[in-house]
């Protein structure tokens, strides 16, 4: 009977056909270094910590995976973070059913040792492995995965993708009545600015007629005998600004404004006159009968 020890069957994950490489390399990826890289990665779970284990860096298992003959590699790759990914869940299944034990110091000292429980990693484990019975709403009859943390993310991710869509569509829709949307803005704008510029030429005109009436009829006589010299010279025809009022309806204007005036003054002198009191009021209070009796006079008694 031999004294030998069994040799250990190898890991099931690093039977593939690694990817050939040129080149043998002290630094490269040989074959020894593609099944420990595989071997590293199902047990850690993390791509970075099975590249620190065979000493090599991650931008080179990126660039091995993308390699045309890495079909199997990559296969080897995906099967060994999900057995990872198996090992990583079962030790928050652990965590979540024996806690972590932690340590207690008192002035750098340990004097004691307790475990922590963490809850919320109990009931994320429940609703994601049991989501019938301890999903959100805690009703079953669903399918697994429509409720707990597994369905809520699931929920979010396609909320997002509507939206997402959404906004595409939305966005299609405001480009296709853009243009016509951009016709009536600048009709809009185009009436907004002809209605101020109405207003502005009515304010000028006024302003223009002012002035006018403000003039002496003698500067307003020289100033269309300039005008039509003007015309005359140009050679075209003589024509009044029809803007300015004429002499005729300046003259009616102020009869109009003295008359105003006028009625306004005999307005102001007959509220303010003073009545006179009636005649022979003096002879009335002269004539009045003296009291009958003994008089007594005061201070107020003209005379005394």
């Amino acid at each position: 009977m031999s004294n030998t020890a069994p040799e250990s069957a190898p890991n099931p994950l690093t039977l593939f056909a690694p990817v050939e490489r040129q080149k043998q390399r002290s630094n490269g990826w040989n074959e020894a270094v593609q099944r420990d890289f595989i071997d590293a990665l199902a047990n850690s779970g993390s791509v970075k910590a099975a590249c620190k284990k065979v000493g090599r860096a991650t931008t080179g298992a990126y660039q091995l995976r993308r390699q045309p003959d890495a079909r199997e590699f990559a296969a080897a790759w995906d099967a060994a973070l999900a057995y990872g990914m198996l090992r990583i869940e079962d030790e928050a299944i652990d965590r979540a059913i024996n806690g972590t034990e932690e340590t207690v110091h008192y002035h750098g000292e340990l004097v004691a040792t307790r475990r922590r429980y963490n809850e919320r990693l109990v009931m994320f484990m429940l609703r994601t492995r049991l989501a019938e019975k301890y999903g959100a709403d805690g009703s079953g009859g669903t399918a697994p995965g429509q409720k707990g943390a597994v369905g809520k993310m699931q929920l979010r991710r396609l909320k997002k993708k509507w939206k997402a869509k959404w906004r595409q569509k939305w966005k299609k829709k405001w480009e296709a009545q853009l243009p016509g949307k951009r016709l009536e803005n600048a009709v809009e704008g185009r009436r907004l600015i002809e209605q101020k510029l109405g207003e502005l030429r009515q304010r000028v005109l006024a302003s223009r007629g002012e002035e006018w009436r403000a003039l002496t009829p003698e500067t307003r006589d020289a100033y269309r005998h300039y005008q039509r010299l003007r015309a005359r010279d140009l050679g075209c025809e003589y024509e009044e600004e029809s803007h300015l009022p004429s002499e005729v309806t300046i003259a009616a204007e102020q009869t109009e404004e003295a008359a105003m005036h006028a009625r306004r003054r005999e307005a102001e002198e007959e509220e303010n006159a003073m009545t006179l009191p009636p005649p022979g009021w003096r002879e009335e209070d002269a004539e009045a009968p003296e009291p009958s009796g003994p008089r007594i006079r005061t201070l107020k008694d003209e005379g005394w």
